[in-house]
């Protein structure tokens, strides 16, 4: 049975809204993976995730915007494919909220380094796979 991409099933969205971390792959220059674990909210049937601009991984979706993520469990698998929007200032205050929600009043906006401006990575599912199965 397929799913719409913006639906997961319920035990999904509540891993959704329960787990810290989310893996996130981008794409280097040369194609090659980037894989790293990165904090998000999971609103409005979107990734959010906040990086530095000089990330690589900020640098990589300015380049090819295509991603995907994957929950932190091995043993129930939750991977979902996309292609990241870069917002870079005038957070949408939702999202904003969701993520001092989830972390304990972290401000998702908040300049970390003086030569670096903050992003936010807007990733809208294409398409999920769940335990080993495209939907």
């Amino acid at each position: 049975m397929s799913r719409n991409p913006s639906s997961p099933a319920a035990d999904v969205e509540v891993r959704l809204a329960a787990e810290s971390n989310v893996w996130l792959c981008t794409l280097r220059r040369d194609g090659s993976p980037h894989l790293t674990p990165v904090w998000f909210v999971y609103v409005s049937a979107t990734f959010w995730i906040g990086c530095e601009s000089r990330s690589v991984k900020a640098r990589n979706v300015l380049t090819d915007p295509r991603v995907s993520l994957a929950l932190e469990g091995g043993d129930a698998p939750v991977v979902a494919e996309g292609t990241a929007h870069v917002h870079r200032g005038g957070f949408p205050s939702t999202v904003v909220a969701a993520f001092a929600g989830k972390y304990d009043g972290w401000d998702v906006g908040r300049q970390v380094r003086p030569d670096s401006e903050r992003l936010l990575l807007e990733i809208p599912v294409r398409r999920w796979l769940l335990a080993g199965t495209a939907q």
